[in-house]
């Protein structure tokens, strides 16, 4: 494994900053004393920043040798955000904020930028710029949406941006990065279906919405198994289903909520058209009335074929071929995918480990061992912060070093 040594010589008290962001959890746009801490370290190291886009947004901008003349440049994303979670750790830089928790290692992404960043300040071996993106509030809020309408591409021009997320399960010192969906689209609906109350001892008084749903929520799974084509992933699931008051009462209404995945915006379309023909047909065969809201949150996240396999060659020739692996596909979203539809790209994981390193911290008992993202007991592993500052230098470096402009 080929470490920076000067990144391993700080990663210390890169880890330290880690911690303590992870003490002090905010949520999307919200994100006001990260940012801080982020533009302090910038600025401590010269490097010049731009704040406040996506609302809480900050954009280092790190010329090489050339004072950026080249006019060429590279973008490397880290998020910021953390979620309204209750911490489950006890060891010394758990969460001092209730309902909050930096449980999905967003905290360690901006390490592993900082890194970087503490590295690029001292050593600017390339021609062009490095544009280090701290996004705000990846967790619903589509704070990589927000900062592109603040102008983000137009201010900080750069060919291409990349982005990483840690990965629990698999191996420290191994990368996974693939061409094509990587991650889902996430999407909601809500369909509420009126009928017209009555006894429940009297039924044809009435209308029953609750058997509509029965059979809409069935019906939906057939939109999947026989509208789409087989080889197309897609997810439709009724998540809640809200009726009624009392056990002796037809309720006047029921209404549906759930989430839709998909890895394309064909099969989205698909999918909303087929689910809205379904409610407002099935709710018309019973004599019932239909509201049908369907929200498009985050689209897939698609990396580029050629930035995919760049990538591919930075994390081998740090790591070995045998430690890079295909992405497995997610059904989970992402909003670096606003990114990537304005930008070629490409968005990679970086395994934390099995959880073990846990086990050391004061606390230990239940807290230790393996645990998933979004986990009151997860915690991003510092023994990332080298290997992802080494591989974000290594990638914009050799971006801005060796690809011809387009």
């Amino acid at each position: 494994m080929k470490i920076i040594d000067s990144i391993l010589t700080e990663a210390t008290h890169i880890a330290a900053v880690r911690r303590d962001l992870h003490a002090h959890p905010e949520l999307c746009f919200h994100e006001v004393r990260t940012a801080d801490v982020v533009a302090q370290k910038l600025t401590e190291w010269g490097i010049p920043i731009h704040r406040g886009m996506g609302t809480t947004g900050v954009v280092g901008i790190v010329h090489g040798r050339d004072g950026g003349t080249s006019g060429r440049g590279v973008g490397l994303r880290a998020d910021m955000d953390a979620l309204p979670m209750q911490e489950f750790n006890r060891f010394a830089h758990a969460s001092m904020h209730p309902g909050k928790m930096h449980a999905c290692g967003h905290d360690g992404h901006i390490a592993m930028l900082l890194a970087a960043a503490q590295y690029f300040a001292r050593h600017r071996e390339f021609d062009g710029t490095v544009y280090l993106i701290f996004q705000p509030a990846e967790e619903g809020g589509g704070g990589a949406r927000e900062m592109i309408k603040d102008g983000l591409f137009e201010k900080f021009p750069m060919e291409a941006v990349f982005g990483m997320h840690n990965w629990p399960g698999a191996a420290v010192g191994t990368f996974a990065v693939s061409p094509g969906p990587v991650m889902a689209s996430s999407n909601e609906f809500k369909i509420t279906i009126r009928g017209k109350g009555s006894h429940a001892a009297m039924p044809h008084n009435g209308i029953d919405p609750v058997p509509v749903a029965c059979q809409m929520v069935q019906a939906f799974q057939t939109i999947i198994s026989r509208n789409k084509k087989p080889i197309d992933a897609g997810v439709i699931s009724v998540t809640m289903i809200h009726a009624g008051e009392a056990t002796n009462v037809v309720p006047d209404f029921c209404e549906l909520q759930g989430t839709v995945r998909t890895f394309s915006l064909d099969v989205l379309d698909l999918i909303e058209t087929r689910m809205k023909q379904i409610a407002e047909h099935t709710c018309a065969a019973f004599d019932a009335q239909c509201e049908f809201h369907f929200v498009r949150n985050y689209p897939p996240t698609v990396n580029s074929a050629s930035e995919a396999e760049f990538a591919r060659q930075v994390m081998t020739d740090i790591v070995g071929c045998d430690k890079v692996t295909m992405q497995e596909p997610t059904m989970g979203a992402e909003d670096f995918s606003f990114m990537l539809q304005a930008k070629p790209g490409a968005y990679c994981f970086i395994a934390n480990g099995d959880g073990t390193h846990r086990a050391n911290y004061e606390g230990g008992g239940h807290d230790a061992g393996p645990c998933t993202l979004h986990n009151p007991n997860y915690d991003f592993n510092d023994a990332l912060i080298p290997l992802g500052g080494t591989y974000w230098v290594q990638l914009a470096t050799r971006w801005l070093s060796t690809l011809a402009r387009p």
